[in-house]
């Protein structure tokens, strides 16, 4: 590990001589690209760097252990502890920076959520948890767009399917995929009884042209009138459009824009990240038959989350984490859950690659 460390600081250099060059200033494309890879190499550096000073303080440290004045051993003794415990964590994260990092993580997200079991009230839930990702999302600073609405009849979605933009936007939803259940008094109930609701929400990464080429004989573009809750007609020309893949028989759709042309460049979008995903998660079964862990897969199975509302609690099943304050994590407030779910997944990943 220190060779290769000791080979990207050596780039590191490198690419600081690179950006105070006359020459390369001059060539903006290639002075971004240093500036970027500058930026990417800039926090392992820098940890690596701390750790070389740790080490050294240690070897000083150790030669005091050899004193002859017992006070100054039994301080020794105490400082090489703390400054073991220091090398220790810095190592831990030296080896998660070195990690590949997954491609996917910068890029936009399509989010898809749609009501299961549960009625009206699990479409209501539905509508909850769009809102939640949306307010998240605004936080961040990530422009949030509808592709596809189906909204039921007491005010909630049947299914919603929007873009997220945003950078680093995949890296904070990815591990939303799955059931998130529901328990609270529908407005509907009388006698107070709490119901138990699911939704489904799936995390897409946006697919590039570069990543995915569709052939335009396995495409087949349907056109057809926009239409709200009930059918009651919306728009009074075709502009809903809807894309198939005839190989793999996936759809999109796509009426939110006025325009068909806008629409069918977004359902194509969703069309490509859902083919993509469908590729991705079969390459994921295959390595999981070899394995019993499956790390990182947007695996959709499984229940993933409870919100009980009467308790004002929120609780991920998979990393048994429990936090009661459910109010404010329905208006937004997820980023403690994403921090969580982001470390305990890099442990494992960390474990495994040991």
């Amino acid at each position: 590990m220190i060779n290769k460390l000791l080979g990207i600081e050596d780039r590191f250099i490198k690419l600081e001589q690179l950006l105070s060059d006359p020459a390369v200033i001059a060539d903006q494309v290639k002075y971004q690209k240093c500036l970027k890879e500058h930026g990417e190499l800039s926090k392992l550096v820098m940890a690596f760097r701390e750790h070389k000073c740790i080490m050294s303080e240690i070897a000083g440290t150790k030669e005091l252990l050899k004193d002859s004045d017992s006070d100054i051993r039994e301080m020794a003794k105490d400082e090489l502890e703390s400054l073991e415990q220091k090398r220790d964590r810095l190592e831990s994260e030296l080896k998660l920076l070195l990690m590949p990092k997954d491609p996917r993580d910068e890029k936009n997200v399509i989010l898809e959520i749609r009501a299961g079991t549960g009625g009206e009230e699990a479409g209501l839930f539905a509508a909850d948890l769009f809102r939640m990702y949306s307010r998240y999302a605004e936080s961040k600073g990530w422009a949030v767009d509808i592709i596809e609405s189906n909204e039921s009849s007491a005010g909630g979605f049947k299914e919603v399917v929007s873009m997220i933009r945003g950078k680093g936007a995949f890296n904070s939803f990815k591990y939303e995929s799955g059931i998130h259940r529901v328990q609270r008094v529908p407005e509907t109930e009388t006698q107070g009884r709490v119901h138990t609701s699911a939704v489904t929400v799936a995390v897409l990464p946006e697919a590039e042209d570069v990543e995915l080429e569709l052939n335009p004989v396995d495409i087949k573009v349907d056109v057809f009138r926009s239409s709200g809750p009930g059918g009651q007609s919306v728009n009074t020309t075709e502009s809903a459009v809807r894309v198939t893949h005839l190989p793999t028989g996936i759809v999109a759709t796509c009426q939110d824009e006025k325009s068909q042309i806008k629409n069918r460049i977004q359902a194509t979008k969703v069309l490509k990240a859902r083919i993509l995903d469908a590729m991705v998660r079969e390459q994921d079964e295959k390595r999981a038959a070899q394995r019993k862990d499956q790390v990182g897969s947007g695996d959709r199975s499984g229940r993933i989350r409870t919100y009980n509302f009467p308790q004002g609690r929120m609780t991920d099943h998979r990393i048994g984490l429990t936090l009661y304050r459910l109010e404010s994590i329905i208006s937004g407030d997820i980023q403690e859950v994403v921090d969580e779910l982001k470390t305990y997944y890099q442990a494992i990943a960390l474990k495994e690659a040991q």
